[in-house]
């Protein structure tokens, strides 16, 4: 049995593009870097990945709509390989992470303004400070 499973977290590195496939289905393209605190070897360090993201449907609608370069995202879903021939005649391939679930972390900061981490969890609200 084979299995594709991928969960990751970090920070759009630019805003979402936005096309739609042949059909009219919407297709937003995303960016993310993921910095882990520590290296392999327990040492902090400075191991950026960065990783092409691919959403479809309404969720990608709701990507480009919310999300933009800095945003804090959980990232849910599963590895594919594209392969195409280029312009050139040579054959080129792409590991991109097809997303089931796009889950935003964290405080949205302002659009423009790039977002801090200092370390401590948002407040948050009473139950009994909810206008609902």
């Amino acid at each position: 049995m084979d299995y594709n499973r991928v969960i990751l977290t970090g920070r759009l590195t630019k805003d979402p593009d936005m096309r739609y496939t042949g059909g009219g289905k919407p297709v937003a393209q995303l960016s993310l870097a993921v910095n882990p605190r520590k290296s392999p070897d327990g040492k902090q360090g400075e191991e950026v990945s960065f990783f092409d993201i691919v959403v479809f449907g309404k969720q990608a609608e709701v990507c480009k709509e919310h999300l933009f370069k800095g945003r804090q995202v959980l990232i849910e879903g599963r590895l594919r390989q594209r392969r195409w021939a280029a312009q050139d005649g040579q054959q080129r391939r792409k590991v991109e992470v097809v997303a089931n679930l796009v889950q935003f972390l964290g405080q949205p900061p302002a659009k423009g303004e790039s977002e801090v981490d200092t370390g401590h969890e948002p407040e948050v609200a009473d139950d009994e400070d909810v206008p609902f």
